[in-house]
């Protein structure tokens, strides 16, 4: 029986290595804060250029450790061909039942990989259906589920600049997250003659990605920050809670 802590964070995401470009660093500030952290990838990035399905699996498994995350759960939907239908929603369902979380990051709504969209609104529709006692589930016993809607969910800003609702400071952990991405061997970090280059085997991708979390943390005053969409507004109780000062 896994000794899961019902109430954390869940990020699900198209392809491994989503989650570490988009929002590794609020999750490894969540995780610092006691917070159970689970990771859902939906494919196994099979139509990657370079690297092989053995080798995302293993960086994955790398990256996982590095962030100290509690669980990693790869769906096996189809890379590039899953759709927005109720077979893939209900693998999103199960693992929302399961590991209860109160909050689900997602894919951005608009990207410059088709998947990334596509995933954004499979995943939110999934949570929204996960809360309908009438939709049947069942877990790895073949016990019933019981129905269950997460609190919040927020898309991370990926390659698109999308404008954030909100913007989450990582300043303590950029290292960190930058250590996590560089997991992804085949992907980003190795000059490799015998692979052709891709968009992001350019070491310039890598760098935009650090230039971009230092241009959202100006934003809020800090060193470095992650942008993130909320599907409603977020209210708040007390000018006080706000964290941006005039500059």
């Amino acid at each position: 029986m896994q000794n899961i802590k019902y109430g954390g964070v869940m990020a699900i995401a198209a392809h491994p290595d989503d989650v570490e470009l988009g929002c590794s660093g609020a999750l490894l500030v969540e995780k610092s804060l006691g917070k159970y952290i689970t990771l859902v990838d939906l494919t196994e990035g099979e139509l990657g250029t370079r690297g092989t399905i053995s080798t995302r699996y293993a960086e994955a498994r790398d990256s996982a450790e590095i962030l100290g995350v509690d669980a990693r759960v790869n769906l096996r939907y189809p890379d590039g061909f899953f759709t927005n239908s109720k077979e893939y929603q209900l693998g999103i369902i199960e693992q929302i039942r399961h590991y209860r979380p109160d909050i689900v990051l997602a894919n951005a709504p608009e990207d410059r990989h088709p998947d990334h969209g596509r995933a954004a609104q499979l995943i939110k529709d999934a949570v929204w259906l996960s809360g309908l006692r009438k939709i049947e589930t069942r877990d790895e016993n073949g016990q019933l589920q019981e129905p269950f809607r997460p609190a919040n969910l927020y898309h991370f800003i990926q390659d698109t600049f999308l404008m954030p609702t909100f913007i989450y400071d990582i300043s303590d952990v950029i290292d960190k997250k930058v250590a996590s991405i560089k997991a992804y061997k085949t992907q980003f970090n190795t000059v490799d003659a015998t692979e052709p280059e891709t968009y992001i085997s350019n070491p310039a991708f890598l760098e935009n990605i650090i230039q971009k979390n230092a241009m959202l943390g100006r934003m809020i005053g800090v060193k470095y920050g992650e942008g993130f969409i909320a599907n409603v507004i977020p209210g708040v109780k007390s000018f006080d809670k706000f964290s941006h000062k005039n500059r």
